[in-house]
C-alpha cells in the first residue's frame, strides 16, 4: 500500500514558512528563492488536500489546520534530525539517550557521574531538558524522564513503567561556622558539634531556618519526627524554589537547611556544609527513571541498568 508521505524539502519549507509566517524568511533561512519556497508548500496542499496557509494582501497566514500540523510537522524533523545526527557521531554503534530531568537533580547528581558512563560505555550518549511534570511520550521525543515524585504521582502517570532510583531522604545542613557557634550556645565544648554529628534536635528549633517552598512542611515535619514539639520557627524564615539555591542560602550561613545529601555531595566534600543534625527524614517522595510502558530499546536498558547500579551506590565517592 503506497504511504502518503511528503517530501523532506516541501516538510522543511512548511515548517519554516509556519514558524515566520513568512514565505520570505522562510526562503533566506533555507537559502532559497521565495518562489521555490511557494512551488513547495502549494504542492503540499495539493497532496494533502487541505489549505495550510491563507493568503492575504500582507502575506500569508497560517489557517487552523496549518497551525497544528505545523507543530506536528517541527516535532517530526526535529527527531528525523536527532535520529540522523545520532547515527552519524556513532556510524551505527551505539546511541542516544533523549532524558527529560528535574534540574537540581540532573545537575548535582547525574552529570557528576557521567564520566563514569562515558568509561563503561562510550557508545552511550545522554541528551537532557529539564521537565518537572508528567507529560506524553508521544508527544515528546524523549525517551525517558528522571521524575521526583511520590509513588501516588507515578502511579497516575499513564502508558509507562517507573524504575525506583532511591527515596528522597532529607538531613538537616548549615554552614561550618553556623554550627560552631550554634554548639558554643548550647553549652558544648568547642568543636564538639562537627566531631559528635552536630546538635540535638531540639537545638535546631531555636536556630534560623531556610524554608523550600516546594515543600513548605518538611521542617514541621521533621521536628515531628524528631519528638520536637516545641518548634516555633518551623514554619518561618526565608523560602527558597530551589535545592541549589536553599543549599547556596545555608553555605552563606543564612540558616540551617533541609536537603537531601545526594544533591549536596560536593558542598560537603568541600566543606561548604556540614550536617547539623545526624537524624534524616526518609520524605515522601523517590527519584524514579520513567519510560514508554513498552519493552526498552537496548541503548535505553544499559544506561537504566547502569543509572541503578549508581543509585546503589549512591553514597560511595565518584571516583
Amino acid at each position: 500500500m503506497r504511504r502518503h508521505l511528503p517530501s523532506t524539502q516541501a516538510l522543511a519549507c512548511f515548517e519554516a514558512a509556519a514558524r515566520h509566517e513568512s514565505y520570505t524568511r522562510a526562503a533566506q533561512e533555507l537559502a532559497l528563492t521565495q518562489s521555490a519556497v511557494s512551488r513547495q508548500i502549494l504542492a503540499l496542499e495539493d497532496q494533502l488536500g487541505v489549505q495550510l496557509f491563507r493568503r492575504t494582501r500582507h502575506g500569508v497566514v497560517l489557517t487552523p489546520a496549518g497551525r497544528h500540523y505545523g507543530r506536528q510537522v517541527a516535532r517530526w524533523l526535529q527527531e528525523l534530525e536527532q535520529g540522523t545526527l545520532d547515527v552519524m557521531a556513532h556510524q551505527g554503534h551505539g546511541g542516544a539517550v533523549s532524558l527529560a530531568a528535574v534540574a537540581t537533580f540532573a545537575t548535582r547528581w547525574l552529570i557528576p557521574r557521567l564520566p563514569l558512563l562515558a568509561a563503561r560505555h562510550p557508545e552511550i550518549v545522554v541528551h537532557i531538558e529539564t521537565r518537572t511534570r508528567p507529560f506524553l511520550f508521544s508527544d515528546t521525543t524523549f525517551d525517558a524522564a528522571l521524575y521526583a515524585g511520590t509513588p501516588e504521582q507515578v502511579a497516575n502517570w499513564p502508558g509507562v513503567q517507573a524504575q525506583l532510583l532511591m527515596q528522597e531522604d532529607v538531613v538537616p545542613v548549615c554552614s561550618p561556622k553556623l554550627l560552631e557557634s550554634a554548639a558554643q550556645q548550647s553549652g558544648m565544648p568547642r568543636g564538639t558539634g562537627r566531631a559528635h554529628q552536630g546538635l540535638p534536635p531540639q537545638a535546631l528549633a531555636r536556630l534560623p531556618l531556610l524554608q523550600q517552598s516546594t515543600r513548605p512542611y518538611g521542617w514541621q515535619q521533621w521536628f515531628g519526627a524528631m519528638g520536637v514539639h516545641d518548634a516555633p520557627r518551623a514554619l518561618d524564615g526565608p523560602r527558597y524554589e530551589l535545592f541549589s539555591m536553599t543549599a547556596a542560602a545555608a553555605a552563606q550561613g543564612l540558616g540551617v537547611a533541609l536537603i537531601p545529601p545526594m544533591l549536596i555531595e560536593a558542598e560537603l566534600a568541600r566543606g561548604d556544609l556540614v550536617v547539623a543534625c545526624a537524624r534524616p527524614l526518609r520524605g515522601e517522595r523517590g527519584y524514579y527513571l520513567v519510560s514508554p510502558g513498552e519493552a526498552q530499546p537496548p541503548v535505553l536498558a544499559a544506561f537504566a541498568a547502569w543509572l541503578q547500579e549508581m543509585a546503589s551506590t549512591a553514597a560511595a565517592p565518584l571516583s
